[in-house]
């Protein structure tokens, strides 16, 4: 049977698009963006500090960082986001949308800073103590990341959600494109300030000692934009979703959304006290028998395409800075001094944002409310999986002198794993391959939600 529906929360979703949806699109998406600038601008400084700190004048090519290290800073924030993923998460919903949003910022732009300022010059202990701020980094990205998507979604109107999500969503293409730029600058300034010889012809001068400065200025940098959203981030009230069915304070909600839309929203109080008892009595746990009766499919299904999604996109991001040589993307390294290899690892990077995931990004965001949510995510696992097979089994013939061009065309558009030694290691192409694969299929058995309110997403319109 259907239960008595808010006036708030139909007025939110039947509501024409307006200011305050990209004024929210806008400061959501900021969030989007100060994640992938703090995640991935690691990856354009991993070479350079294997050079500063792991260099032997008596090898034939410059330091890189050793294995485990190279795992430990590249992944570290990684574990902090999925730790601050869970808390955040519970956290969020028992204080509040807002008051958690504020908060992960803050740690966000505080340990941005910190990563830039790691202390002591050995080692040992630049590493440690940049892999523990961005440990707490990544931690405040993961509470970030999801409150991001959901403030936008709870603020959306039904017709047009998926577009704005997406939007937010978005801005993550923009920030590991403005990440790209910013190394791109710094180390073309610091290069040109500083001049220095390549390795191969002088291998203890190829790196000044400025060099230490360039890494923790592109780091710092990621500070700049979350520290200028706060405030915005502060003027926006809780979302009336929230207030209302979590908060159970139906007055407040109305009262908020109706400055928002700059309209009187007149409330059915029969509505919400029989709506209001309901919620009550459907606050059931994560883990109760009615929870995973209701939702339990789409929730596995749901975090299981993001599973296989996400080892895509981090493994591209991440490590492609270690085949750019390889395929004869930028030159040997021992051609270089250290600030000209992040210059050419910056600038490759800087290609592949503008050539492909900006544009996947918006041509997302253009055709969601018209092709579908399923169909978009169906047809990106299905030609990931295709561009990967297409790379892998014919492996041999695009990594072959005069075919380099034609494998970072399909590169572009495909995500790739375990290319810490190399691309010689074909077999992660096929292990990416398969994990596409499987996105494809438990995208099969995620439902359709466009032009859907949440409540009827969530079914807690029925009783």
């Amino acid at each position: 049977m259907a239960r008595p529906q808010l006036n708030v929360l139909t007025t939110l979703d039947v509501a024409r698009t307006q200011w305050y949806h990209f004024r929210a699109i806008v400061i959501a998406g900021m969030g989007f963006f100060t994640d992938a600038y703090d995640l991935f601008s690691i990856s354009l400084i991993a070479k350079l500090l294997g050079r500063i700190y792991y260099s032997d004048p008596s090898f034939e090519s410059p330091g890189t960082l050793p294995p485990n290290v190279s795992a430990a800073v590249n992944s570290v924030a990684l574990c902090g986001a999925l730790a601050g993923q869970l808390f955040f998460g519970w956290f969020g919903d028992r204080v509040g949308r807002k008051r958690v949003y504020g908060f992960t910022l803050i740690l966000m732009t505080i340990c941005s800073l910190a990563s830039g300022l790691s202390f002591t010059y050995k080692p040992k202990g630049v590493i440690a103590t940049l892999c523990f701020f961005r440990f707490w980094l990544g931690f405040g990205v993961g509470g970030d990341y999801p409150l991001s998507a959901t403030i936008m979604s709870e603020y959306a109107n039904k017709r047009t959600r998926g577009a704005f999500i997406a939007a937010v969503f978005a801005m993550q293409g923009f920030g590991i494109l403005f990440a790209s730029i910013i190394s791109l600058i710094v180390s073309a300034a610091f290069n040109n300030a500083f001049k220095a010889p390549s390795y191969a012809e002088d291998r203890v001068h190829s790196t000044v000692p400025e060099a230490d400065y360039a890494w923790r200025v592109i780091l710092m940098f990621g500070a700049i934009p979350a520290a200028l959203t706060y405030y915005w981030r502060m003027q926006m009230p809780e979302t009336a979703r929230y207030t209302a069915l979590v908060a159970h304070n139906i007055k407040k909600a109305t009262a908020d959304m109706s400055k928002v839309l700059h309209m009187e929203i007149e409330e059915n109080f029969e509505n919400v006290q029989g709506h209001d008892q309901a919620i009550r009595r459907d606050t059931w746990g994560l883990f109760s028998p009615q929870f995973s009766k209701r939702h339990g499919l789409h929730l596995i299904t749901t975090a299981s395409t993001w599973f296989f999604l996400d080892i895509a996109f981090y493994s591209q991001n991440l490590f492609q800075k270690g085949i750019f040589s390889n395929v004869g993307w930028i030159p040997k390294a021992k051609t270089m001094n250290a600030l000209e290899e992040v210059y050419h690892i910056s600038r490759a990077q800087t290609y592949l944002a503008l050539c492909g995931t900006v544009p996947g990004y918006w041509f997302t965001v253009a055709f969601i409310e018209t092709i579908g949510r399923f169909w978009i995510q169906f047809m990106g696992f299905f030609m990931m999986t295709v561009f990967m097979l297409g790379l892998a089994i014919p492996y041999h013939h695009w990594t072959s002198p005069g075919h380099h061009t034609g494998f970072y065309a399909s590169q572009g558009n495909t995500p790739q794993r375990g290319y810490s030694k190399g691309i010689g290691l074909r077999n992660s192409l096929f292990v990416l391959a398969t994990s596409n694969f499987l996105g494809m299929v438990m995208t099969l058995f995620v439902p359709e939600t466009k032009g859907k309110s949440l409540e009827e997403v969530t079914m807690e319109n029925i009783d």
